[in-house]
């Protein structure tokens, strides 16, 4: 009599079932259709040979980066903070880094060639090999008034091309133009000119008319974040756009009605054509360290103040921001981890010690 079993194993992932019988009607051994034995599956030959599957591409890497502002001092808090990026590009590994202005102080560089180039960038960042993409500060445009150099008006215009064409000079400067677009595997980085837009300037291109096409070049990013000097919202010294430089009078505000001073075109800027289309709006101007509690003023974009490149300022309580966290007492960076679709941010010290962290998922 001829008993009829089954067999079931686990090849790459899958579950195959062979049943082991009797074969012909005659309760003979099995066989083929004209006569000959059947292969009888092995165990001990191990599974069959079914191929390499098709897995698909590699899921993408890690993207590591810095955001840091108000770096360009040449002093030792600028070498302190290089040296725990360092340190951290050796542990954990980094990209890139971007500058958000006030790259070089007190009144930016007159040519390409000019020394501070080498004092207060080069030779600070000398030992991370990694390129650097900047935008422009107001005190990168210098200033004038009435033919008196003001470092930090931030209208001469001229600077800006300056710090374009040394992208051509050094081996880790990045500047395309002096607002421009660029992408890092699965992040779109938009670098906007915020001191022209504080000035309602179009002396290197109007803006407001890019902005939908710069969306356009990093629409196939995961992650969008917009990279600026001035802050929309801020804790600091300077403030809140529409309300820059106001001044605290018993615990109140009291702005100040000049609009370039006040940052209003750049209110306008902000809340009508930025907010709400990128993730992320990271700015300096403020020598401190901020993620806000404040997506809800910018159409859920969160906002985020790094300017504590190379030196401090105090933070203001009248100006009633919410923060997740803030500190305005030591120089740092934030450190940025995006992987897949969940982005992690962490603020550091000159100490090396991290303060803070934060996630974002899609």
């Amino acid at each position: 009599m001829c008993r009829l079993s089954s067999t079931a194993f686990r090849v790459m992932g899958m579950t195959l079932a062979l049943g082991l019988g009797c074969g012909g009607g005659d309760g003979g051994s099995g066989s083929t259709a004209d006569g000959g034995r059947a292969d009888a599956f092995r165990p001990d030959l191990g599974p069959p040979d079914l191929g390499t599957p098709d897995l698909g591409p590699p899921p993408p890497e890690p993207v590591r980066f810095f955001l840091l502002g108000d770096t360009g001092e040449g002093n030792d808090a600028q070498y302190a903070v290089a040296a725990v990026m360092k340190d951290l590009c050796d542990s954990e590994g980094c990209d890139f880094a971007v500058l958000l202005g006030d790259n070089i102080y007190d009144a930016g560089v007159d040519g390409v060639d000019d020394a501070q180039w080498q004092s207060k960038f080069e030779q600070p960042y000398a030992e991370l090999d990694i390129p650097f993409f900047a935008v422009m500060g107001n005190h990168d445009y210098g200033g004038s008034l009435l033919g008196i150099d003001t470092g930090g008006l931030g209208n001469e215009w001229d600077k800006g091309p300056v710090a374009v064409r040394y992208s051509d000079v050094s081996d880790k400067w990045v500047m395309d133009d002096t607002h421009y677009t660029f992408t890092w595997d699965t992040v779109g980085f938009i670098m906007l000119d915020s001191n022209a837009i504080l000035w309602d300037e179009d002396v290197h291109g109007e803006q407001r008319d890019w902005y939908p096409s710069a969306l356009s070049e990093v629409g196939d990013a995961e992650w969008v974040i917009a990279a600026m000097h001035h802050p929309f919202r801020s804790q600091g010294r300077h403030g809140n756009a529409g309300r820059y430089e106001s001044i605290e009078v018993g615990g109140e505000e009291i702005p100040l009605p000049v609009p370039i001073m006040d940052g209003r075109f750049h209110r306008d800027f902000m809340e009508e054509v930025v907010c709400g289309t990128v993730d992320i709006a990271v700015s300096g101007h403020d020598h401190n360290r901020q993620w806000l509690d404040e997506a809800d003023r910018c159409g859920g974009t969160e906002l985020i103040v790094s300017g504590a490149g190379a030196k401090t300022t105090d933070f203001v309580d009248a100006r009633g921001n919410d923060l997740f966290w803030g500190d305005d007492t030591k120089p740092g960076f934030l450190y940025v981890v995006v992987d897949g679709n969940t982005l992690t941010g962490q603020f550091y010290d000159l100490d090396g010690n991290m303060e803070f962290e934060r996630q974002l998922v899609h």
